[in-house]
């Protein structure tokens, strides 16, 4: 059992998704990657995550689609959003799903690791 936060990554670029999980776990993080929304929530299904590193754009379900989708059916699972096209009008639709940050790509491994333990403070406040 892991002791730290479960993380699931979405991405659709397959180096840019490995890159990252094989940074993340090296940084001591439990990480599982998948290709698309679908994937994603199949994946939910199976087990929790506390935290979910989502691009906004997939082939499929949009990261937007996705989101919608993950809040309803799995509301304990903090969503960050990694984009590489942000507008306000696309950060302000993650914030009102229910997503809980919003990053644009490329983002420093630091940042994404601060937030990343952000999130999973607030997974487990909630589950108090």
């Amino acid at each position: 059992m892991p002791t730290g936060p479960t993380v699931l990554l979405v991405d659709d670029e397959e180096r840019f998704r490995q890159n990252l999980k094989k940074m993340l776990t090296a940084h001591g993080l439990a990480v599982t990657a998948v290709g698309s929304g679908e994937e994603a929530l199949a994946e939910l299904a199976r087990q929790p995550y506390d935290v979910m590193l989502l691009d906004m754009r997939m082939p499929g379900l949009s990261g937007l689609e996705t989101l919608a989708a993950i809040k309803q059916d799995y509301p304990e699972t903090e969503v960050i959003v990694l984009t590489g096209h942000a507008s306000v009008d696309t950060a302000a639709e993650i914030i009102r799903l229910g997503g809980f940050e919003f990053l644009l790509k490329p983002c420093p491994l630091e940042e994404i690791i601060a937030k990343i333990e952000s999130a999973y403070e607030r997974s487990l406040a909630r589950k108090r």
